[in-house]
């Protein structure tokens, strides 16, 4: 492959968020979903305080988000549905000049309709007195069950209409989830979101190409953490998507390794799982790499046993196939190569039955990718746990197979012990088969090889 390390943001490809049309889609879509004389109700994250006066680094309800495409915190959004003429309403904070001086400009009522495409927008201190009216009459209502402090304010306020009984108020009589309804709509992305997508693996690969080539032996992990998250920035993706994974030597066998604080060693291979999140959209990108630049005899073996796995789930990737039949054809692969490497002892077919590669390939071949990194959608899991669900092009997934030899395993020749490997790509699944996105993040042995000979 031709490895790509652009450093200029004129020539990073595609959009860098989502035209506020598109959210306005996503609602319509909704609105199709829901009965006449109904109303669905979605609410907004709040800020989380880290210690004493300061916040974390706000993240919009994922839900909210998709409907609405608004990033301030503790807002409500209603969709209406009265005679099939549906209306978007937003509760939202008041402009305020002495608190936007500290604490940033809000968008406001008056902007909220003009740029965002809502109906009606009312301050939020109006939700208490005008929902109860709302909600009077109708016969439907939509939220999210496992939202709990939304279904506390549901009852709540179903309970004031209730109370008004006696004056001819109506209290809705059918409650429904409305998780399973958005969960399937957020699941095939459209072409702008597709489109975001690609761009932000495209600044995720850039990022692990930087961490390939700043790597040395004697260098913290936290620093090619930096690395990471320096490119990440400068490129618009301001946020990591998750806490990267910067995982040196025998760490690389902890799945979730976060803690990023140690020596990075000679003749150890770097996992690092990390990527960068653009207009709420994620990356997921996992490359393996020696850390001088130079794989060893096992580790080279090991790794191709990898990344020919992968290969081959991933060339299978089409409408109609299932994530049952790539982890069959992973296991397939995985068990093989180490009945080969005599890692695994014993007859292929037993061994296959007796599903023996989990031993070491003790994780998932991949999950669906969005607004989440581990994203929201059914994935059919039938009664052997097996996820049967049939791609359809739109659908957005990780392929990720790894092996996990930890240096306590005893039964493992010391040539394979403290090797972890995981290679992680992004996959669309499109009408004619798939698209990978993942396409500037060297994989191959000689790509990793080539590039990190080009120190930066």
């Amino acid at each position: 492959m031709t490895i790509v390390h652009d450093t200029t943001l004129t020539q990073l490809p595609g959009i860098a968020s989502l035209p506020l049309s598109d959210f306005k889609t996503h609602r319509a879509n909704f609105f199709d979903k829901m009965k006449p004389n109904s109303i669905a109700l979605f609410g907004a994250a709040s800020e989380v305080t880290r210690s004493n006066d300061t916040e974390y680094a706000f993240c919009q309800n994922k839900h909210f988000y998709y409907l609405t495409g608004f990033n301030e915190p503790d807002a409500l959004l209603l969709l209406l549905k009265i005679d099939n003429n549906p209306q978007a309403i937003l509760f939202s904070l008041p402009k305020d000049k002495s608190h936007e001086v500290w604490h940033g400009r809000r968008v406001g009522q008056e902007k909220a309709c003009q740029q965002y495409n809502f109906d009606q927008s009312y301050v939020l201190d109006e939700l208490s007195s005008l929902l109860p009216n709302y909600l009077n009459g109708l016969s439907q209502v939509y939220f999210c069950f496992d939202n709990s402090d939304m279904s506390q304010q549901v009852f709540t306020w179903l309970s004031h209409v209730r109370s008004t009984a006696r004056q001819g108020s109506k209290v809705p009589e059918v409650l429904i989830d409305a998780s399973p309804i958005i969960n399937e709509l957020r699941l095939i992305k459209s072409a702008n979101e597709i489109e975001l997508m690609r761009q932000v693996n495209y600044i995720s690969g850039l990022a692990h190409q930087r961490a390939m080539q700043k790597a040395a032996v004697g260098m913290f992990e936290y620093q090619i953490e930096t690395e990471l998250l320096h490119e990440f920035s400068r490129h618009g993706a301001r946020h990591p998507a998750y806490a990267s994974i910067v995982a040196g030597g025998d760490n690389a066998n902890i799945l979730h390794y976060t803690d990023n604080g140690e020596t990075l060693q000679n003749n150890d291979l770097l996992l690092i799982d990390a990527g960068g999140e653009l207009s709420g959209y994620a990356a997921d990108i996992t490359r393996t790499f020696p850390v001088n630049g130079k794989f060893t005899a096992p580790q080279t073996v090991l790794y191709q046993l990898v990344l020919d796995t992968q290969l081959t789930v991933i060339s299978a990737i089409k409408p109609g196939i299932t994530f049952a039949k790539l982890n069959e054809m992973a296991n397939e692969c995985l068990t093989q190569g180490l009945l080969d490497l005599a890692i695994l002892s014993g007859d292929l077919a037993q061994l296959l039955l007796d599903n023996a590669c989990k031993k070491y390939f003790i994780h998932g071949l991949g999950h669906w990718l969005g607004l989440d990194v581990h994203d929201v959608g059914d994935y059919h899991i039938n009664e052997n746990k097996q996820q049967c669900r049939e791609f359809v092009a739109g659908m957005v997934l990780t392929i990720e197979p790894g092996l996990y030899m930890p240096n306590d395993d005893d039964e493992l020749d010391e040539k394979w012990r403290g090797i972890g490997i995981r290679i992680e790509d992004n996959i669309v699944v499109t009408k004619q088969g798939y698209e990978n996105l993942t396409v500037n993040s060297p994989r191959t042995i000689n790509d990793i090889e080539a590039l990190m000979k080009n120190k930066i």
